[in-house]
């Protein structure tokens, strides 16, 4: 994943554990609906700024592949 999905990614996360701890939600169940609520919140805010949706970024080359590039190179 690259740098714009993984700022959002971390961002969900972080807000998530902080609505937890906040809240006191207890439970899986309220642990999970909260986790969904707050990324689709993310997801809206993202739509809303005209930024690119995660499932419309790039795909990102793995790090098998540049590992592999990389030691071509070296060699």
């Amino acid at each position: 994943m690259g740098s714009t999905e993984l700022a959002a990614n971390l961002f969900r996360a972080t807000q998530t554990e902080e609505k937890l701890r906040r809240e006191n939600i207890k439970g899986k169940q309220n642990a999970n609906t909260t986790h969904f609520n707050v990324g689709k919140k993310v997801r809206q805010t993202i739509k809303e700024l005209g930024g690119t949706m995660p499932e419309n970024l790039p795909t990102e080359e793995s790090i098998k592949k540049i590992e592999a590039k990389d030691k071509k190179r070296l060699n």
